[in-house]
């Protein structure tokens, strides 16, 4: 028997609340680009039938190839009734507020471009208290419940689309194969462009550390010519 993605879901339903949200987020490790956060909704209709081939392979992003996650990112877009908000903080903002509360701020805002709050929030991972409603937070929540594997998705694809855009904007770094991880080849472009404008200047290696003896070009707009 496949396993019920839907169950925390239907567990709400039973307690009357019919609109749900699954949030999730992606980009709070990279060394450049921005944190963004989605929130996806479906309809109760959804929740009790299962969902229709092949949305039921949504799962966490994670676990799904480039090619599955752009499948099922325009599929759940096309879906009757599914809402969803996408949000981003950049950042220059994760420097000056901090990767956590700029992973809660995009929360909020995924949430805030709903149509129209939701009675009970799914959220993966840890409890988010400036989320102001009843959640419930679920450890490794994208393989628990289609919300938020729906959620991951929504985020994931939109980060990596961004990403081969600034790949473009900003040649050298490997945007668009590294989504701006720190990967031996994207240190090795910041050892020798230094950091540009959608780099996080407060993650190490990029922020000075001179207890470690770890320095980087001074911060620029735009990379460093290649000889």
């Amino acid at each position: 028997m496949a396993f019920d993605r839907f169950t925390h879901e239907r567990e709400r339903l039973a307690k009357g609340c019919e609109r749900i949200a699954g949030v999730d987020e992606v980009g709070r490790g990279p060394l450049a680009g921005p944190v963004v956060a989605a929130a996806a909704v479906f309809l109760p209709g959804h929740i009790r039938a299962g969902l229709p081939k092949p949305l039921d392979g949504v799962n966490d992003s994670k676990k799904l190839s480039a090619k599955k996650r752009e499948s099922l990112f325009e599929l759940l877009q096309s879906l009757d009734g599914f809402e969803f908000g996408i949000a981003l903080v950049e950042p220059a903002e994760i420097d000056r507020i901090n990767i956590l509360q700029a992973t809660h701020r995009a929360m909020n805002e995924a949430l805030a471009a709903l149509g129209q709050a939701p009675g009970h929030v799914l959220v993966d991972g840890r409890p988010v208290a400036s989320l102001g409603q009843a959640q419930t937070a679920l450890v490794k929540g994208d393989s628990l419940s289609y919300s938020i594997a729906a959620a991951s998705i929504l985020a994931k694809v939109t980060r990596d689309r961004m990403m081969v855009e600034l790949d473009r904007e900003f040649p050298g770094y490997g945007f668009a194969a590294n989504k701006g991880y720190g990967t031996r080849e994207h240190l090795d472009a910041l050892a020798k462009l230094g950091p540009c404008r959608v780099h996080r200047h407060s993650f190490a290696p990029i922020k000075p550390q001179p207890q470690l003896g770890l320095f980087l070009n001074p911060p620029t707009d735009e990379p460093v010519a290649r000889g």
